[in-house]
């Protein structure tokens, strides 16, 4: 059985923080597992699409991250 969906548990970070590759910035969990996703590259979380508790598709779009003072996305 593959996992399809995962439920955003809390986040860790807020829109505006700072953060290090690396660093955990959202808490996810699956029918077996809880775990923290951790930030891909440097950066600032620019905006949160989907807030906790919700469920959504795996790969599918949490938030942008980006520099300081970039432009999000239109959506």
């Amino acid at each position: 059985m593959n996992t399809t969906k995962v439920t955003i548990v809390r986040w860790i970070r807020s829109e505006g923080d700072a953060f290090k590759q690396g660093e955990p910035i959202v808490e996810l969990e699956t029918e077996k597992v809880s775990y923290e996703l951790d930030a891909p590259v440097d950066g600032v979380l620019l905006k949160i699409l989907v807030r906790e508790p919700a469920e959504v598709e795996v790969g599918g779009l949490l938030g942008y991250i980006g520099k300081a003072g970039d432009a999000v996305p239109a959506s």
